[in-house]
């Protein structure tokens, strides 16, 4: 009976997780780079990548639950910004199609050679990388004023 109820309570906690990752392909997040590229160029609109552990990464989670899947940071960006999660996660449970899998090794082997997690990279349509965060402990506004700042310099 103890293993059940290890084996459930595991089962759960994963289920939370899993829950909890940046729902890609809305009309906010997209897991394409391709189409971000191209909406970028139409819409002359720079470009947020975040690189992320969905189930697996205490600071990814951190930032999706606290800035990220915010009503205000997703109205903010909705407007401001391109965005494209490239989730990167441990378990089977969540595993990537190969052809996601490869495309998110190929971008961060260009964009985050040191695998640094969470990282937030803000570039424009050209590919030029502005500038870069992380997870930091701070309100929606002063997020969004640290991207705003990156992207007007």
């Amino acid at each position: 009976m103890k293993g059940f109820l290890v084996i459930f309570l595991t089962l759960s906690i994963s289920a939370l997780y899993a829950q909890d990752a940046v729902d890609p392909d809305t009309a906010l997040w997209h897991t394409d780079y391709q189409h971000i590229i191209t909406e970028s160029q139409e819409r002359n609109l720079p470009i947020l990548m975040v690189f992320s552990g969905c189930d697996w990464c205490k600071p990814c989670i951190k930032l999706r639950n606290q800035i990220l899947e915010t009503e205000e940071f997703e109205k903010w960006a909705e407007t401001h910004t391109v965005c494209i999660v490239l989730n990167f996660p441990s378990s089977k449970k969540h595993a990537l199609n190969k052809e996601q899998t490869e495309q998110n090794e190929m971008l961060a082997e260009k964009f985050n050679q040191c695998g640094i997690f969470p990282l937030v990279i803000i570039m424009n349509s050209d590919e030029k990388v502005l500038g870069n965060l992380g997870y930091e402990n701070v309100s929606v506004a002063e997020y969004i004023a640290k991207i705003e700042e990156i992207i007007n310099q």
